[in-house]
């Protein structure tokens, strides 16, 4: 990766001083700064002290912390308050672990000290406790994710000292629960192996022509009708199905389990509705908001459907406001994704209130934008002052810079990073996810297992490999870069349905995604990265018991 960010990381640049005989980490993502030191600390009995400023929620994380070692190791782990200890403290005076609020560090950092007696942590709020934790997991022996007891380990962790924060602070990855639904079981297990890695955003995809998976009390029948279809596509044959009843949904108290879930594990779980195209599960419910008044069928094939939201009707809008005022009360993330891709015009063209509101609105050809086009514009303009009005902030992916984009919006870049380098120098923040390698259904490789029907049905090599050193910043000026947010990863499920399969699409790609999210263009080092791969990460993963690709690349 072209190192083109120098002027911006200076006071991030990563260091890595080991002793002489001194054990190496191999923790993903790397540590800004790490120094090794000669000695262990013995983790087995070793008392925690926790800092009663820490929030009840930080304290209930490093309480499961001392929960696994008493399970892995078989010897109890006392649990107290730290009484006159504060983050000055020198480490030569205390005995055990200490964690220990320094609100003198940024956002989501932290710091480790290991001495040969104790170890003392330091973060100045919830998420930079939950990343040393993660941190101070992957120094462990890989037994520490087991839920037994081990004592053919040594249960210690080396010497040393972690200074750590982020580079990007969205560090996304998606799920698409809308094509094959994951119940909340299987989502929560999704968020635990993200936070390992210290991913901070869950883009929750919600909605489609395939299944809308929210309920909402106000249209009932989103979930009665729309979260269900009457067969799947078989295959890559769109004119076929397999005729069988497929769907399931989030009860609003269910969403809330996630999202809190997910805070616990430093994570901001962002939803999207997307509109106004891949509503045909919506239609399917409320066949009013059709151009044509339908009837209308939850999908049972992938691709775009033509039918899409009736904009010329102000029904619509009311009834986009009423689902994201249901919404808005569920989830507290700063942004909501409001979609914006791949919406046809062609209904929009034939539809007489469409036409009579784009007469209306006095929209025109030119430019090399169509009026429909401008209309797309209108849809996204009403959101996203309806949302600002609420509080909350828009992302929508790159379709929605067609034509006319309000400030404020964030876009999500996908058909490649020119919309994304387009964006930023326009000023808007931008978040880049291109299918070039941030596909997670786009299959790892030609190996037998890569070409199953979990894999997106082209002929792509997008590896982790390809993830970690690819250049997401080319020929962009520093200022447009100051306007990247972030690197997500996108899991879409038109052809995951079993579990294992979405592991198998994940991972490795997340490892590689997390170190090109945390340690920024100018701290990656591929070789480093495989080696950590190689003689932990692949462990730990094998007795966390998921399923992976155990090949960076080809």
């Amino acid at each position: 990766m072209k190192k083109i960010f120098s002027s911006l990381i200076l006071s991030l640049a990563c260091t890595c001083a080991i002793a002489a005989n001194a054990p190496e980490l191999y923790i993903v993502p790397q540590p800004q700064s790490v120094t090794m030191a000669k000695g262990s600390f013995k983790v087995k009995g070793a008392n925690f002290n926790y800092d009663t400023s820490l929030s009840q929620q930080t304290v209930l994380a490093v309480g499961k912390l001392a929960q696994d070692l008493y399970i892995c190791t078989g010897r109890a782990n006392s649990i107290a308050s730290a009484v006159g200890v504060s983050a000055d403290t020198p480490i030569a005076k205390l005995k055990g672990f200490f964690f220990l609020k320094d609100s003198s560090l940024p956002a989501e950092a932290y710091t480790i000290e290991v001495g040969p007696k104790a170890a003392k942590v330091c973060a100045g709020d919830h998420n930079g406790m939950i990343y040393a934790l993660a941190t101070l997991r992957q120094m462990m022996p890989e037994a520490i994710f087991a839920d037994k007891t081990n004592d053919e380990v040594s249960w210690t962790i080396p010497c040393c000292t972690i200074k750590d924060k982020p580079y990007f602070a969205y560090r996304g990855i998606q799920l698409d629960c809308a094509r094959h639904f994951f119940t909340v079981e299987q989502v929560k297990r999704y968020l635990d192996i993200a936070a390992l890695y210290k991913i901070n955003r869950f883009h929750w995809h919600l909605t489609e022509d395939q299944g809308w998976r929210i309920e909402i009390k106000k249209y009932p029948r989103l979930t009665e009708v729309g979260a269900f279809r009457e067969g799947t596509q078989i295959g890559t044959d769109r004119s076929t199905s397999d005729h069988k009843r497929y769907g399931g949904y989030y009860t609003q108290e269910q969403i809330r389990e996630v999202v809190d879930y997910a805070a616990g594990l430093g994570i901001t779980v962002i939803p999207e509705l997307d509109l106004p195209g891949h509503m045909l599960a919506a239609m399917a419910s409320y066949p009013w908001l059709g151009c044509t008044g339908g009837p209308y069928q939850v999908w049972h094939r992938w691709g775009i459907s033509d039918q899409v939201l009736c904009i010329g009707k102000e029904e619509t809008f009311k009834f986009l406001e009423d689902v994201l005022d249901e919404i808005c009360e569920l989830f507290p993330s700063e942004y909501i994704h409001i979609g914006g891709d791949e919406c046809p015009k062609k209904m929009w063209q034939q539809c007489p209130a469409c036409q009579a509101r784009i007469a209306q609105l006095g929209l025109k050809d030119g430019d090399g934008v169509t009026k429909e086009q401008r209309l797309q514009n209108y849809v996204t303009a009403r959101m996203q002052n309806y949302l600002t009005g609420k509080g909350r902030k828009i992302i929508g992916w790159d379709e929605i810079l067609e034509g006319e984009l309000a400030m404020g919006a964030t876009v999500m870049s996908w058909r490649g990073t020119k919309a994304g380098i387009k964006a930023s120098a326009m000023g808007y923040d931008v978040i880049m996810t291109p299918t070039d390698c941030c596909y997670l259904d786009y299959k790892q490789g030609q190996r037998p297992e890569d070409l199953s029907g979990a894999s997106y049905p082209r002929k792509v090599d997008y590896n982790a490999k390809k993830l970690y050193t690819f250049d997401f910043f080319e020929s962009m000026t520093p200022e447009a870069q100051k306007h990247i947010l972030g690197v997500q990863g996108n899991m879409w499920t038109e052809y995951i349905e079993a579990e294992s399969d979405l592991y198998y699409m994940l991972m490795p790609r997340l490892q590689a995604l997390s170190e090109v999210d945390w340690c920024g263009p100018e701290c990656l080092d591929y070789g480093r990265f495989e080696a950590s791969m190689q003689k932990k990460q692949f462990r730990i993963l094998d007795v966390l018991g998921y399923n992976y690709r155990k090949y960076l690349a080809e």
